[in-house]
């Protein structure tokens, strides 16, 4: 009957060896589970040995670990003492130029929408829809440099990259200019290709 109410104790007294086994043997059979592969993957996680993690992860690599991009030059200017200088407060930088992209986003929507809706295609329309986008694409890839290059710590790459982004804004409205003027227009076009 015990055995039936209890049977993880039956099993427990059935798996121990006897003493006399215990004691002059070096390999028990609670040894020999452990060892087992089975039973090393069934064991909780808690369980088991620890393992170095360099050891699990070099199971899995075959060459050295490498940084793609190396740290970058650190420079510490001042000492521990001298407080973090706080820059002025310009509003045309900060809450203004929020403001700005979000209202040239939200007038981009009816801009796109308006000259499909209406059905007619207007070139003053079009042009407004050509000047907001490149705005807007200007002032997004602006915001990526300021937050991924920072002018501190890489200034030649920060400068090059944002004469980079000037030349390829004012290419881009002179592409755009050049395609309202002498060729059907952004809106046509998308007509166009929609109706193909």
């Amino acid at each position: 009957m015990a055995s039936v109410m209890r049977p993880g104790l039956l099993r427990q007294s059935a798996a121990t060896p006897a003493v006399s086994q215990r004691v002059f043997s070096t390999f028990t059979s609670s040894s020999a589970r452990q060892c087992s592969p089975l039973i090393q993957q069934l064991r909780p996680a808690f369980a088991r040995p620890a393992v170095p993690k360099s050891a699990r992860i070099a199971a899995f690599h075959a060459t050295q670990r490498q940084q793609i991009l190396p740290p970058l030059p650190q420079k510490i200017e001042g000492s521990v003492n001298i407080p973090v200088p706080v820059p002025n407060a310009d509003y045309a930088h900060g809450s203004y130029h929020w403001s700005f992209e979000r209202i040239l986003a939200a007038g981009l929507v009816p801009l796109t929408v308006a000259p499909f809706a209406a059905g007619s295609l207007n070139p003053v329309t079009d042009s407004i829809l050509c000047a907001l986008l490149v705005l807007h694409s200007h002032i997004g890839f602006e915001s990526c440099i300021v937050d991924y290059i920072p002018r501190k710590r890489i200034p030649k790459t920060r400068f090059a990259a944002d004469w980079a982004l000037r030349i390829g804004t004012v290419a881009l409205g002179v592409a755009l200019y050049s395609f309202e003027t002498n060729d059907v227009g952004i809106t046509e076009l998308v007509a166009r290709c929609w109706q193909a």
